[in-house]
């Protein structure tokens, strides 16, 4: 489980290859992708590296596939892709795939040159026919027609090219026609002869290119991935050093710790297959250099994984922000899309991508808006089913209540006549009437508020005091997972002079205002909810240390010492974050700088190492390593912790007010919903007899067809938008830096899926 909350171990490795077995160890490895190569020559030209050559010929061999695959194309032949993962061939067969593709491009090349001029003879040869059928028809009419002629007289060569010029700037043809009608005759005949045997050889020409195309369509899949392959491996060839023997290649890889057991199998296999009787050797790295971050997915994580890493990828080893978004992102999206209707929607529309997923994969659709919302599948899926959840709460379905277990509000109590019921529209309920409130609906909100007048006011009370609830829990949660990467990192200073100081700054404040909300739901019932104080000029107050203020009551006994404390202990950790830890920072890197050691006459005082010592561990540490740390400044790290701690402080105040997004998208949602309803389905339902039936289904169709487009198209991605932005600024600033490179492994699996890339 490890690997899910954080990124995979990994380790710099050192490999050597044998040259006789390198293209079968490396191809290996690209069949279980679970390296990543370094480039050893950033300094070396890309072509006077060792297999350019080879390069350059898999190169050509992919440049005569693309224009087989081009005339397989042309003809509408169907190209056979089974899914087979052909083996790579070996570089002795490479001679016979490019003499196999010479021979298969000239091939058609041929074909093609033979067919475009037996077409060009055969349409020359249909002109002829028609126009010796067209001049015999001349000669043939006997009807009166009044012509005017135009003879032309010229004499010598010069006149009759000058006479043909003419004729060709006037795009005519020019053919001979014999004099006698005997004589066309036969030319006619001998053109129709000489036609039906162009006919014949175009048709077999033809058949001949089908059968070619056919017989190259079965096989070009296979060949693409063949020679994709080893393009692959010889790119990555030219990544290693080589030996000054000429006999072994030596290559750096970047690998997951838990991986290294496959490693060496790969390793084994390909000096097996390559027929070498010298192994390869993985050997293990110390290193400074930052790791890559590789985080282990499959289908259902690997949507969530991404909408973290679009943020930034993970620093090497830090909390990974993807488990827990599982839960709170389509929750927070829930939260401002809710409604029953639209989430059943929803749900129904992934589950199909979910339920059909490997039909689809397999059709390999190329719309780029259908990938993208196959992909995200999963997230659909959940953020369907958390809106049927939270359109439980509201009791929201298409803008209407469900009354399923019955209202907790009665007017009998109230009234004996029903005739005040009949001519009053609006009637105040009170709560305080026995048997008018008989007590709260038993989930969610109670329906009869969809027929209020006060609707909106109720329901904008309880939105905006969730929101604040909801938003403190999850930037208090984001604050406390900083403490696991504080830990991990071993880097005490930072949990007391920066965890604790965030949290106690948070908890203080608007941790303790989410508390008062609490408060004041439980401490005021119906009877005295007149008397309520007001949460946000409280909160106001605390600030000013005003508690003398007539119209805003305290909510409890000695609030002005506890408001006061916590503002207190709020500020005091300000310093804590500016100040102590800048100091405390300078402190150690002296510390450090001197290796813990003060000479007073000759005498050490401290823990440090001796003058020797001191020598030998300098010494040791610059032979070992070469990354030195950056050189500590004490101005630039006191502004970056003036920055960081303002940015916090300031962060926490609008963060929170951030998270009132929850309540002004879904309010906008719902009365969306119910304006859509009023203007749309209202109207279909006033009518009545058949003519109403008519009107509800030509209506519905209509109310169909905005309400997917508006309310679950647009407003879906205005929610997703807004749950997507408090993730990575309210929620993933507290404890997720994203100052991390992603691990892009050597794989042969881009090439199989059809994503052919270098």
């Amino acid at each position: 489980m490890g690997e899910l909350f954080r990124s995979e171990e990994m380790t710099l490795a050192q490999l050597f290859l044998q040259s006789e077995a390198a293209y079968c160890c490396v191809s290996e490895l690209g069949e279980i992708g679970m390296v990543q190569f370094r480039d050893l020559n950033p300094d070396v030209n890309v072509f006077q590296r060792k297999f350019v050559n080879e390069v350059r010929r898999c190169e050509e061999m992919d440049r005569k596939l693309r224009f087989v695959e081009k005339e397989i194309k042309k003809a509408n032949i169907p190209m056979v892709d089974t899914g087979e993962n052909p083996e790579v061939p070996f570089p002795r067969d490479m001679i016979d795939l490019e003499a196999t593709f010479e021979k298969l491009e000239n091939e058609l090349k041929e074909i093609n040159t033979n067919q475009e001029a037996l077409k060009k003879n055969f349409l020359e040869l249909t002109e002829l026919k028609h126009i010796l059928r067209r001049t015999q028809q001349f000669f043939d009419e006997s009807d009166q027609v009044h012509k005017s002629v135009f003879i032309i007289f010229f004499q010598g060569d010069q006149l009759k090219n000058r006479v043909k010029k003419i004729c060709e700037g006037f795009r005519a043809t020019l053919y001979p026609c014999p004099e006698t009608r005997q004589e066309r005759k036969e030319m006619l005949a001998g053109v129709n002869a000489r036609i039906e045997d162009l006919q014949m050889v175009l048709n077999q020409t033809e058949d001949h290119r089908q059968r070619v195309l056919q017989a190259a369509a079965k096989t070009v899949r296979v060949w693409f991935i063949k020679v994709r392959k080893m393009k692959a491996i010889y790119h990555t060839l030219n990544l290693c050093n080589i030996d000054v023997t000429q006999k072994c290649l030596i290559a750096e890889v970047w690998c997951p710790v838990s991986d290294m057991d496959s490693i060496q199998f790969a390793l084994r296999r390909g000096t097996e297959k390559s027929g070498s009787t010298v192994p390869s050797i993985l050997n293990r790295m110390q290193t400074k250099q930052p790791a890559p971050t590789f985080n282990k997915t499959n289908k259902f994580t690997s949507g969530f994984q991404n909408i973290v890493d679009a943020y930034g990828i993970g620093s090497y080893r830090e909390i990974n922000p993807a488990p827990y978004t599982i839960i709170t992102f389509p929750f927070l999206f829930a939260v401002m899309f809710g409604d029953m209707g639209h989430g059943v929607l929803m749900t129904c529309a992934a589950l199909y991508l979910v339920l059909r997923e490997s039909r689809l994969m397999a059709q390999k659709n190329d719309n780029e808006m259908f990938s993208m919302v196959f992909a995200g599948r999963y997230i659909i899926l959940l953020m369907g089913v958390f809106s049927v959840y939270t359109g439980i709460i509201y009791n929201d379905c298409f803008s209407k209540s469900l009354n399923v277990f019955g209202s907790g509000w009665s007017v009998r109590p109230m009234f004996t006549s029903f005739e005040t019921l009949r001519g009053n529209k609006v009637l105040q309920l009170d709560p305080t009437v026995d048997g008018v409130f008989k007590g709260p609906y038993p989930i969610g909100i109670d329906p009869i508020w969809n027929i209020a007048t006060n609707k909106l006011t109720f329901l904008n009370s309880f939105k905006m005091k969730m929101s604040i609830i909801l938003g403190v829990i999850h930037m208090l949660f984001g604050v406390s997972l900083g403490l696991f990467n504080h830990l991990y990192f071993k880097k005490p200073l930072n949990i007391y002079l920066g965890f604790i100081p965030e949290i106690v700054f948070m908890a203080s404040l608007f941790g303790y205002l989410a508390i008062l909300i609490f408060y004041k739901w439980l401490s005021y019932d119906a009877r005295i909810s007149k008397d309520a104080p007001s949460l946000l000029i409280a909160f106001i107050n605390m600030f000013l240390f005003n508690y003398n203020d007539p119209s805003n009551k305290p909510l409890y006994t000695g609030q002005m010492v506890i408001q006061s404390l916590l503002v207190i202990i709020a500020l005091a950790c300000v310093p804590c974050m500016l100040i102590v830890k800048t100091l405390v920072l300078r402190r150690q890197h002296l510390w450090r700088k001197n290796l813990g050691r003060e000479n007073f006459g000759g005498i050490r005082v401290g823990n440090g190492p001796t003058e020797d010592e001191a020598q030998i561990i300098q010494h040791d540490q610059l032979s070992q390593h070469s990354e030195e740390e950056p050189e500590f400044n004490f101005g630039d790290v006191a502004v970056h912790q003036a920055i960081h701690t303002i940015e916090y402080c300031l962060g926490c105040i609008s963060n929170t007010a951030s998270y009132l997004r929850l309540w002004a998208l879904s309010l906008a949602h719902a009365q969306l919903s119910e304006v859509l309803w009023t203007m749309v389905m209202h109207i279909g339902l006033s009518t009545s007899g058949f003519a109403g039936f008519l009107v509800v289904t030509i209506v519905f169709f209509f109310f169909a067809i905005l309400t997917v487009a508006i309310l679950l198209i647009m407003e879906g991605l205005s929610a997703f938008l807004h749950a997507l932005r408090l993730h990575w600024v309210e929620f993933q600033n507290k404890f997720y830096s994203g100052q991390g490179f992603k691990f892009l492994p050597f794989t042969f699996e881009s090439i199989l899926e059809g994503r052919f890339e270098d």
